[in-house]
């Protein structure tokens, strides 16, 4: 049985690798997305204890602003931080719809290689037959 080559194996493997490159890049974006969005949990947790000891016991009206202060900043940040996600949200979207593409284009070279495969396998596998019906005939 002859050996399968498929032709484009140079292209498919470029295409692999591509595929490969655009899925770390969106593991990237997604990582930086779950970064912000935990630094977002973070300071909501951060806010609800600055509230809860905001009105502690023995605390001054100096003290009370400062709370108030901070809660105000983190708020900032939480602003800050929801326009950052935001903007990942769309780097994310674009990474994934670029990945998408490049596992459209290894999937239909992957295909094509499958037919190929296939078509090269039964061309064998009648010219198997066809040798082995001559070796009958002479046989007999």
């Amino acid at each position: 049985m002859k050996a399968f080559h498929f032709k484009l194996q140079k292209i498919l493997k470029l295409r692999r690798y591509r595929e490969h490159e655009t899925e770390i890049e969106l593991g990237r974006a997604m990582g930086e997305l779950a970064a912000i969005e935990e630094r977002v949990k973070k300071i909501a947790r951060e806010k609800a204890a600055a509230a809860g000891g905001r009105f502690g016991a023995g605390k001054g009206a100096g003290e009370i602003i400062t709370f108030d202060n901070y809660i105000l900043r983190l708020d900032r940040n939480k602003g800050l931080l929801l326009e950052a996600a935001a903007k990942q949200e769309l780097v994310v979207e674009k990474a994934r719809e670029i990945y998408l593409e490049a596992s459209r284009e290894r999937k239909i070279i992957d295909k094509l290689k499958e037919r190929r495969e296939a078509e090269c396998r039964k061309n064998s596998l009648r010219e198997e037959t066809k040798v082995l019906d001559d070796i009958r005939r002479v046989n007999t």
